[in-house]
């Protein structure tokens, strides 16, 4: 194998599967949205085929296929690039796996399986040990997401001796708003040098106190600048300034969440911003509305976190 991979840290973008209007995959957009990522957002690390990707709404044909895309497109523009292989079969996932093992990968990631799931901590590590082994040489992420998996084994529980039995573990995407957990993960873990990696964006700051390393995250589609000013001041030690980004950031996370906000509305948000068509979401997720496009739109500039000439369809040069 090359020489190891470099720690995963800073933002990273939670990618979106963009689609036709017919719900089918549309990967000729996905060079541009590299691009757009890169160029006006400074993000150049991405998750793919996560939660915000629809990636267990994909074919195991269809995730492959994204995840050569975001390959073929990043190279030597992106710096990391980690796809997300969960499934609910063990022989899908490894098959995912191994592909992005095949592809080039700089890391999986893999969730709890969330029908018939592992209730102990043992039985969900025996899991997550078959998949990493599928793929030996790429360094591995345990996804924690219990508001979605209904998976309640403590990350924390799990992280303990998790490299004598997974020699490839990295790392933790943590999307849960248990700061006890999180904390205890980084305080427990100070000797491994494991990447703690937030995907609660509203909450970021509150992490980076904590010891995250880096955040995995949507609005870094789109809100990826805003956010690097907060890492930024916060390396200063600025934290006045910080907090104000967090509540800057705050503000329009809290505004999309009272008029409902998911996969379907990051699509819609993203394609506002950004000019790229993501296209709807597949079913069981509908469409977001013309109503929230046009609320977003109206509190995104109130916020200036656009200026009017942002908005021009497929207009990509101008800056936020």
């Amino acid at each position: 194998m090359a020489a190891p991979k470099k720690k995963l840290q800073g933002l990273v973008a939670a990618t979106i599967t963009p689609m036709t209007e017919n719900g089918e995959i549309n990967l000729s957009v996905i060079g541009q949205y590299v691009d757009y990522l890169v160029k006006e957002q400074g993000v150049k690390n991405i998750f793919v085929n996560g939660t915000t990707g629809e990636g267990l709404s994909l074919s195991v044909s269809e995730r492959r296929r994204v995840a050569e895309e975001w390959m073929t497109k990043g190279k030597d523009k992106l710096d990391q690039v980690v796809i997300h292989v969960g499934a609910l079969s063990l022989k899908e996932s490894q098959e995912l796996a191994q592909h992005a093992a095949e592809i080039g990968a700089d890391g999986i990631a893999v969730i709890a399986p969330f029908f018939l799931k592992p209730w102990t901590k043992d039985v969900l590590i025996n899991f997550l040990k078959e998949v990493a082994a599928a793929a030996p040489a790429v360094p591995f992420y345990y996804y924690h997401i219990p508001a979605l998996t209904g998976v309640k084994i403590r990350a924390e529980e799990l992280l303990d001796g998790i490299q004598d039995k997974i020699p490839t573990f990295q790392g933790l995407k943590f999307s849960d708003t248990d700061l006890l957990d999180f904390g205890q993960c980084v305080d427990q873990n100070r000797q491994q040098q494991f990447a703690f990696l937030f995907g609660v964006d509203e909450q970021l700051l509150s992490a980076l106190v904590m010891g995250a390393t880096g955040a995995v995250g949507s609005t870094y589609n789109y809100l990826g600048k805003k956010t690097s000013q907060m890492l930024e001041a916060f390396e200063r030690k600025d934290f006045s300034l910080a907090l104000n980004y967090q509540f800057c950031i705050q503000r329009f996370i809290n505004f999309v969440v009272k008029l409902g906000f998911g996969v379907s509305q990051t699509k819609a948000i993203m394609t506002l911003v950004s000019g790229i068509p993501m296209g709807p979401p597949r079913l069981p997720l509908q469409k977001a509305s013309r109503e929230f496009t046009d609320s977003v739109e109206a509190k995104l500039k109130s916020l200036d976190f656009l200026s009017f000439t942002d908005l021009k369809d497929g207009n990509l040069e101008a800056g936020s």
